[in-house]
């Protein structure tokens, strides 16, 4: 009997989820300013609110002081899927890059850092989420993506938003409550972006091997891996490599962000000094534990797939078995009673009155044996 091999033990538990609160970004008072526009806030030097929500010209004309600037003040303005016509306002009126402006409105671009002369730096970043359901399916989405590129200037951080998750409102709230932060500048937000961001994969990272580890759980809970028959195992093979392309999908998320990151705690710049690259550096090592972590699952998706496939070859197997054995003890009344109907006169025992009753009783007798010989060696 083939071994099938032990990813690890079935003892575990399997630890709760815990449901996050799920923000209706399309509710309009996520956006009191337009359409696009989800928020506009003027900062002083001190990271201190320099007035309620208001228009971007009025944000920037507050920080700027009619041309003059305030060191440190900077407007920090929140864009959702803006069209092109929205966003050509504020293309001029912060003299953003074509080529920048033009990726920031176009989505599925490419985890990214670039800087566009020495006053501003274009940075993309994949949002995940991940998808609640009761169990992994054949067809379940495990994993949601999207956007968040980050436009950074001396006094201005500009944040563009695709998808319906990554909202940066908490994120708003949790900086103002702490204005040492903002006080640091256009830089301390794009920290906080990009900390956010990969704390979001940590916390999808964990749910994954929830379903990894129910997945696992299911491999070797019953003879019949996954539900349904051991021999057929479609669905269980199914299952596996729908989580296989949502890994794929984070790994696609988080892996290119890696020399971004490096870029943003390793490069010397005017827009971050020195004091923020090392918190660079920290949200550069967690985001290498998902990517170690997301390598352990494909591994592990690995072994589980091929315990699957050895315990739906040994259901076969044993499937054929059976079927071989039952077919050797059919074969017995088969071939006596196929050589009884030849009609032959000189038969053995073919005129004897007892002939026919002990015919029958040689046939159960050697069926029995059979029988009990193929029980004894486990074949039935």
């Amino acid at each position: 009997m083939p071994t099938v091999p032990v990813v690890r033990s079935l003892r575990r538990v399997v630890r709760p989820r815990v449901p996050r609160p799920v923000v209706d970004l399309s509710h309009p008072a996520r956006s009191p300013l337009g359409t696009s526009v989800v928020s506009c806030v003027a900062y002083d030097r001190e990271g201190t609110r320099l007035m309620a929500e208001c228009g971007v010209e009025e944000a920037l004309a507050c920080v700027r002081k009619g041309g003059r600037g305030e060191e440190g003040g900077f407007v920090w303005i929140g864009l959702h899927e803006p069209t092109e016509a929205e966003f050509e306002g504020i293309t001029e009126l912060f003299g953003l890059h074509p080529l920048a402006v033009e990726n920031a409105l176009e989505p599925h671009q490419r985890p990214k850092a670039e800087w566009f002369g020495g006053d501003m730096m274009f940075a993309v970043f994949k949002t995940v989420s991940y998808v609640e359901r009761e169990k992994v399916s054949t067809t379940s989405e495990v994993v949601d993506t999207g956007e968040i590129i980050v436009f950074t200037g001396a006094d201005f951080v500009i944040t563009v938003r695709h998808g319906r998750h990554g909202s940066l409102g908490p994120l708003r709230e949790e900086l103002e409550a702490r204005p040492e932060r903002l006080a640091q500048g256009p830089a301390a937000v794009l920290h906080a972006v990009a900390d956010r961001v990969v704390d979001d994969y940590l916390l999808v990272a964990d749910e994954v091997q929830n379903d990894i580890d129910e997945l696992e759980s299911d491999v070797f809970a019953s003879a019949a891996p996954f539900g349904g028959s051991a021999a057929g195992g479609g669905s269980g093979t199914s299952r596996v490599y729908q989580l296989k392309r949502e890994l794929l999908e984070l790994k696609r998320a988080t892996l290119p962000l890696a020399r971004p990151l490096e870029l943003l705690s390793d490069r010397p710049n005017r827009l971050i000094d020195a004091e923020i690259r090392k918190y660079f550096r920290d949200v550069a090592d967690h985001l290498a534990r998902v990517v170690e972590q997301i390598a352990s699952f494909e591994a592990l998706l690995d072994s589980i797939l091929q315990a699957h496939l050895a315990q739906v070859s040994t259901a076969q197997n044993e499937g054929m078995r059976k079927i071989s054995a039952w077919v050797a003890i059919v074969a017995v009344p088969t071939m006596v009673c196929g050589i009884y109907g030849m009609n032959f006169d000189h038969m053995p025992e073919l005129h004897w009155p007892l002939g026919y009753p002990l015919t029958l009783v040689v046939i159960a007798v050697t069926c029995v044996a059979m029988y009990r010989a193929f029980r004894r060696n486990g074949w039935l």
